[in-house]
């Protein structure tokens, strides 16, 4: 396996997975108007054909 290769694929990843997220907690918040409240925020990763199941929970102020 190339290290380097499936770092950066991981990366790339990520990155997506960062960006359309945070877009679509902006689009959320906007369009049902929770301003004012905490939003509880849950993120599961998994990985099909494996047993991984990763789970990040946050809560956030919307103000």
């Amino acid at each position: 396996m190339d290290e380097d290769a499936f770092n950066m694929a991981v990366r790339k990843f990520l990155k997506e997975v960062g960006v359309t997220s945070q877009r679509e907690i902006e689009r959320i918040v906007r369009e049902h108007k929770v301003a004012g409240e905490r939003l509880k925020l849950r993120m599961t990763l998994t990985a099909e054909g494996t047993p991984l199941e990763h789970v990040v929970q946050s809560e956030i102020d919307v103000r």
